[in-house]
């Protein structure tokens, strides 16, 4: 019963916000406190929130103050740079801007955590996205995706999860699972491609060598027209035009005018601009390294860029009040999330979720439990957090998979599939950092990224087995 009403909650929860007949927050809180009381276990529903939320209090600490952070750190003109390099090689177009995304995400998807992943590629690609009126849930299913497949580094989690789990060392799961990641990697950025010639289109906007290509046909009328001759050479012609229709000056121009930052903004902080790139190098070198909890790094280090950057008091009130909304909006949902995550954990309808989901593979699939492992942690790391599944699924796998000679590194690299859909699950906390500051539905996101994120899944199992890795 419990394995039923567990399913139950979950498909009334994701069925409501992608129809928007709820919001987001109002579902996290209402459905599971609706099956509580399903359950048999209304009474002990205070004890379940309080769990929950106690447990994700440090992760909403965080996001608080690293919204804060990064909020001013843009304000301050520190990503400025970013967006005009990264606009300088996308020129306004929209293939180039989705597959800048992808790019950018994965790079800062190197320091290990989502939230600051997707606040750092939100805030430089937003303003491109709304300035070309593309889709922005594009935007966010491609960072998404890409932070998705870079989460699987030794420091990001989940392996980390796997090698405590299975007792391994983390760079035995990591290192051969390289090739196969970088085939998912290779992926996300080949499907962005795609994306963006799909967004090209539906906007109607010319490539550089689509506008050149017009200029000379209309600079081959004009000469013919006047009478000077239908034959010139048509290569010295589309160089002369190519001088004026987006080399050198003007597309510096056309650059800087697409740069959606406005350079003249009061906030604006260039003397200061190495102190808070040094901060900012320094901060997350800490966080990689560990050398303070996540929460207290940027408690202090929202602090220290406040105080040095806008010493006066009034200027420190008016930078926290411009970021409040994201502030409200993000940590609102980490704590409704603790309820969902808070009943779904204190009922048991996980742990039972999990054992029917192993119980309900065939005795013959014994054998390829590590492929069984693979696809499993599509829907099981959907549906569960990171530590459900890692700590109460994976080692009742190994162990079916030990019985049939399967290794515990092949379970455990397998297990590491399903993080590109992962990232989109309702319940990680980085993802409403994502559709919050992105100002997209949480539903319209999880209509554009599932299948997409599901085929990266597949892609990176399938070279996983293609490589002899699972």
């Amino acid at each position: 019963m419990l394995t039923i009403l567990g399913f139950a909650m979950i498909a009334t929860f994701l069925v409501l916000i992608m129809m928007k007949k709820m919001s987001p927050i109002a579902a996290l809180v209402l459905i599971p406190a609706l099956f509580c009381v399903f359950v048999g276990k209304g009474a002990k529903l205070g004890d379940y929130v309080i769990d929950g939320v106690t447990s994700l209090a440090p992760t909403a600490a965080m996001l608080m103050f690293a919204i804060v952070y990064f909020g001013v750190m843009i304000d301050v003109g520190l990503f400025d740079p970013i967006v005009r390099g990264i606009l300088k090689f996308c020129k306004a177009d929209p293939m180039r801007i989705v597959v800048g995304t992808a790019l950018l995400a994965g790079i800062v998807s190197l320091d290990g955590d989502g939230s600051t992943t997707f606040m750092i590629t939100v805030s430089a690609m937003y303003p491109l996205y709304k300035r070309l009126k593309m889709s922005l849930v594009v935007m966010t299913g491609v960072a998404a995706m890409a932070n998705g497949v870079m989460n699987t580094l030794p420091w990001g989690g989940p392996t980390a999860r796997a090698a405590t789990a299975l007792k391994l060392d983390a760079s035995d799961i990591f290192v051969p699972m390289i090739p196969a990641l970088l085939v998912g990697l290779l992926f996300v950025f080949c499907l962005s491609y795609v994306l963006g010639v799909r967004e090209r289109r539906r906007l109607g906007v010319l490539t550089l060598d689509e506008v050149l290509e017009e200029k000379v046909e209309e600079k081959e009328t004009e000469t013919v027209l006047v009478g000077a001759g239908g034959s010139g050479d048509k290569a010295d012609l589309r160089k002369g035009v190519a001088g004026g229709a987006g080399s050198g000056t003007d597309a510096d121009e056309q650059a800087d005018d697409f740069q959606g930052l406005d350079p003249h903004r009061a906030t604006l902080r260039p003397k200061l601009y190495w102190f808070n790139a040094l901060l900012t190098v320094v901060l997350l070198t800490a966080m990689i390294m560990e050398w303070l909890p996540i929460p207290v790094l940027f408690l202090i280090g929202a602090a220290l860029v406040l105080s040095v950057n806008f010493p006066h008091i009034p200027d420190q009130k008016a930078r926290l009040a411009a970021h409040a909304d994201n502030v409200l909006n993000v940590s609102g949902m980490v704590f409704a999330a603790a309820v969902f995550t808070g009943v779904l954990q204190g009922t048991g309808m996980v742990d039972h979720m999990a054992k029917w989901m192993v119980d309900v593979i065939p005795a013959g699939m014994g054998p390829h439990m590590a492929l069984v492992t693979g696809i499993l942690s599509l829907p099981l790391t959907y549906f569960m957090s990171n530590d459900g599944f890692y700590f109460g699924v994976l080692p009742v796998l190994a162990e079916a998979g030990a019985a049939h000679g399967v290794t515990p590194l092949e379970m455990a690299r397998a297990s590491l599939v399903g993080q590109p859909l992962h990232m989109s699950s309702p319940l990680v906390p980085a993802v409403y950092v994502l559709v919050g500051m992105a100002r997209v539905e949480f539903g319209d996101h999880t209509r554009f990224v599932v299948k997409w994120a599901a085929l990266t899944c597949l892609v990176i199992l399938g070279a996983g087995m293609l490589f002899g890795i699972i």
